[in-house]
């Protein structure tokens, strides 16, 4: 096994405020999880994203999570070749004054993770019912990532229960091969033929947009190329 998130108990596990002022004595800070916007909480042992809403949070999230824009992401940068399995509770979308209702909405996650420019996106629980997986990199080295589809199918899935995510990036001759399957189900597949710098390591990661995300069980081993539902 490679890495394996664990939240033994409730309350506050780190947010946004941590990471941008991680020398403040009252931030809570987490050894491998690094929250960018937004806060975790661990409720029950899962990881939850809280209520979401727009407002800005303290250090203990006390006056509001900041969770509808949400960004997780392993602080380790070495997860290449992986396989990432994970349960989601994903609750209907909302809004809030500051982010109106949008078709990607929903519940992602992050492959190959290098920067907030440059990453692979499979959005497993959109708005629209699409599920997505998208490269994002600069257009031009030194700039703002682009996002670019490289895959989509509609699927979507119910919400307010439990779903299996099983997700897969290797690596391949003539690029890197991602897969994502939902409770064991095949949904997408393909081979980035131009992965650039996203053909080497980077982190991994969950990204939530006006959503309540709950997860639980986040394990990334080595990747196989048999497994995850796909035979």
């Amino acid at each position: 096994m490679t890495f394996r998130s664990r939240f033994p108990a409730d309350g506050l596990v780190t947010n946004e405020y941590a990471f941008r002022r991680p020398g403040d004595p009252q931030a809570r800070l987490h050894p491998d999880w690094d929250v960018t916007s937004g806060s975790l909480f661990a409720r029950w042992t899962y990881g939850w994203t809280g209520v979401p809403d727009d407002r800005s949070p303290d250090a203990r999230s006390s006056d509001g999570t900041g969770s509808c824009v949400f960004r997780l992401v392993t602080r380790r940068r070495d997860l290449q070749d992986v396989a990432v399995t994970f349960r989601a509770l994903v609750e209907p979308p909302v809004t809030t004054p500051g982010t109106p209702a949008r078709d990607w909405d929903g519940a992602h996650l992050w492959l190959r993770y290098r920067s907030p420019d440059e990453l692979y996106a499979l959005s497993f629980r959109r708005r629209d019912g699409v599920v997505v997986l998208k490269r994002k990199s600069p257009a031009v080295p030194g700039g703002e990532g682009v996002y670019r589809t490289l895959a989509e199918a509609r699927h979507p899935v119910p919400y307010g229960r439990w779903h299996r995510v099983s997700a897969l990036a290797r690596t391949v001759r003539g690029g890197v091969l991602i897969r994502l399957a939902v409770d064991g189900r095949p949904v997408l597949r393909t081979v980035d033929t131009a992965p650039g710098a996203l053909g080497g390591p980077g982190g991994v990661g969950l990204r939530g947009d006006n959503t309540s995300l709950v997860f639980d069980r986040f394990t990334v081993r080595r990747s196989r190329l048999s497994g995850l539902g796909y035979g």
